[in-house]
């Protein structure tokens, strides 16, 4: 069983890792803790990170178990959510930053105003904010 208090980290599989280092240091604002050439590693908060690995690196490691995930490239493959002040904001600066616009913030029935981009690899990244 996962502990609550335990460190996690998040992985998308990047075409080039440099690319999404620069992507995701623009939109969060700070630099990655661990910057090399096989990982590089942003720390979210105290028990978060979220990771970039080259899509080359985790083929190497999967040894043809799975499709190669370079297969799945510029296909939505999962959601990073983010709270932030001001989505659309957040929104402006990420378009500026190379992201594509998927949809405008507004506010859903789950409370929150949220707008969507998608990163250069295809990833889903959500700015939101509680109202």
């Amino acid at each position: 069983m996962i502990q609550q208090d335990n460190h996690v980290e998040i992985i998308l599989y990047v075409a080039d890792r440099a690319r999404s280092r620069d992507f995701y240091k623009s939109i969060l604002g700070y630099d990655p803790v661990v910057d090399v050439p096989g990982m590089t590693e942003f720390q979210l908060n105290e028990f978060c990170k979220l990771g970039l690995m080259p899509e080359k690196g985790i083929a190497k490691i999967l040894k043809n178990k799975t499709q190669p995930p370079a297969s799945g490239n510029g296909i939505p493959r999962c959601e990073l959510y983010l709270m932030v002040d001001d989505p659309a904001q957040s929104m402006k600066f990420a378009l500026k930053n190379g992201a594509i616009g998927v949809s405008n913030a507004k506010v859903h029935v789950w409370r929150h105003k949220v707008a969507y981009v998608q990163d250069p690899d295809g990833h889903i990244v959500a700015f939101a904010k509680v109202l």
